[in-house]
């Protein structure tokens, strides 16, 4: 799909990932609308590439559809969809007290990550099911966030993996159902990368992380996911697949 042009969604658009990827569709000529639960962050990344700002809880159905009538009355149908809101968490399932983990702890994970994730599809795939095919036969794409955690997940991540292992086992059976819809699904699973949650961790900590990184030794560029996400929609025979983007890396256990 050729993305200049086009509508596009991006959740967890104000900061990170999301950030670098509503900047990056911008630039490629898309009309962005930046969905995210922070309106102050939202409305200024929106500002400055030329977008709409949608306050969304992406797990809050009508939530959603509330961001999806906006985004739309700004920019048209949306055709394309960047799921990439998210958090992430880490308590061990028996903790130092003898406790077990707080049960509420990962349902938020995965109400969030997974459940988030799959009611943002549903309500953008049934619209966008809606529309007419484009001259190549499709009608739109949508990508998922999830993580190397997903394969390897280290200790106390046993929420955060679950929430991102669940996105890649819904890629290929989703790009399957929406085929029949022309819409495709893929997913990427980033690595170490330079978000500001991570950013503000030591100075020394940063520097260990990448240099676990096999090639290149480094922490990955925000970019770097943003180019991969746009490129999945304009290469229009990636569909169903799950891709790594991790610099050969593979986490230890903790």
């Amino acid at each position: 799909m050729k993305i200049e042009g086009q509508a596009a969604l991006v959740t967890g658009g104000a900061s990170g990932l999301g950030e670098a990827t509503a900047r990056e569709l911008s630039r490629l000529g898309a009309k962005v609308a930046v969905l995210d639960r922070n309106a102050e962050l939202a409305e200024k990344v929106a500002s400055e590439i030329g977008g709409v700002a949608c306050v969304c809880d992406i797990t809050d159905t009508e939530s959603v559809n509330a961001a999806l009538d906006k985004a739309a009355a700004a920019h048209g149908p949306a055709r394309i969809l960047m799921n990439v809101a998210g958090i992430g968490s880490a308590k061990r399932i028996v903790g130092k007290d003898g406790n077990p983990a707080p049960l509420e702890d990962f349902v938020r994970v995965v109400n969030i990550n997974l459940i988030g994730g799959y009611n943002m599809a549903r309500l953008f795939a049934a619209r966008c099911a809606k529309l007419d095919a484009l001259d190549n036969g499709e009608k739109g794409v949508m990508l998922f966030t999830a993580s190397v955690a997903a394969f390897d997940g280290q200790v106390g991540q046993q929420a955060y993996s679950a929430s991102k292992g669940g996105l890649v086992g819904m890629t290929l059976p989703m790009a399957r159902d929406l085929a029949q819809h022309a819409i495709r699904v893929c997913t990427v699973a980033p690595g170490l990368f330079a978000t500001p949650l991570l950013m503000e961790l030591p100075e020394a900590v940063q520097q260990s992380l990448a240099a676990s990184i096999p090639f290149p030794p480094r922490l990955g560029k925000p970019s770097e996911f943003a180019e991969l996400a746009c490129h999945i929609v304009t290469n229009g025979h990636l569909n169903g697949e799950v891709i790594r983007l991790d610099g050969a890396l593979r986490m230890a256990p903790r």
